[in-house]
């Protein structure tokens, strides 16, 4: 009970600061939106950790709910760094295609 309590004042936190970087505009809405959706089923999923165990049970999972949710958020990290990858080469490509075109028009 203690260690939720702490990681939602810890949410919570996280939550304060999202709004006052958007107050501040230091991030878009899609970014605000992302942002908050994400603490906000974070905050939920810890309270409901005693069904997630439930239900990691049920599934046939070894491990508690806890564990489980760590298994997901690796497996979304991992999904994340590659996109994030993705988009860098991406954007690597888009660069050498401009500075081609400033090469041959300076030629």
């Amino acid at each position: 009970m203690l260690q939720q309590t702490i990681a939602l004042i810890i949410i919570a936190f996280f939550l304060a600061r999202l709004y006052w970087q958007k107050q501040k505009n230091y991030i878009g809405m899609n970014e605000f939106l992302f942002w908050l959706i994400f603490w906000l089923l974070a905050a939920v999923l810890i309270i409901a950790l005693k069904f997630i165990d439930e239900l990691a049970a049920w599934l046939g999972f070894s491990g508690s709910g806890i564990e489980v949710l760590l298994y997901l958020s690796v497996a979304a990290l991992f999904y994340f760094v590659f996109r994030l990858r993705l988009k860098l080469e991406k954007i690597e490509k888009d660069i050498t295609k401009i500075v081609q075109n400033i090469a041959l028009k300076d030629k």
